[in-house]
């Protein structure tokens, strides 16, 4: 992932609204959805892109009343931070594992124009 991939995943609005609902407690999809006015397709995508990106995961599958299996999620990003330096981008993570992920290679900054 690029750091202007990685800035806007955190960013994006329904991505920052999920980010900021699963931090203290797991939710589903379905409760996303209902309490955020996020659409339940683009929940799901963006809970897929969040996923792919370590920044929350599935921590339980929880039975409901009516015997449906649903999936509850808990953000793994603690802090995120995006530099925009000497006209270069520079994007890091600070997971709650403790694990830093940093996007621009080596932590060195990425020209975005040429």
């Amino acid at each position: 992932m690029d750091p202007l991939e990685a800035s806007r995943i955190v960013t994006d609005e329904y991505s920052a609204k999920i980010l900021v609902a699963t931090f203290k407690r797991p939710r589903s999809a379905i409760e996303l959805s209902r309490e955020y006015g996020i659409p339940i397709a683009a929940c799901y995508r963006r809970i897929h892109a969040l996923e792919n990106a370590g920044l929350i995961r599935c921590v339980e599958r929880a039975l409901t009343q009516k015997g449906k299996r649903i999936s509850l999620y808990l953000s793994q990003l603690r802090n995120a931070y995006i530099f925009f330096e000497n006209g270069r981008l520079r994007v890091r993570f600070q997971l709650s594992n403790g694990l830093i992920r940093d996007f621009g290679g080596d932590w060195k900054a990425v020209d975005v124009m040429q």
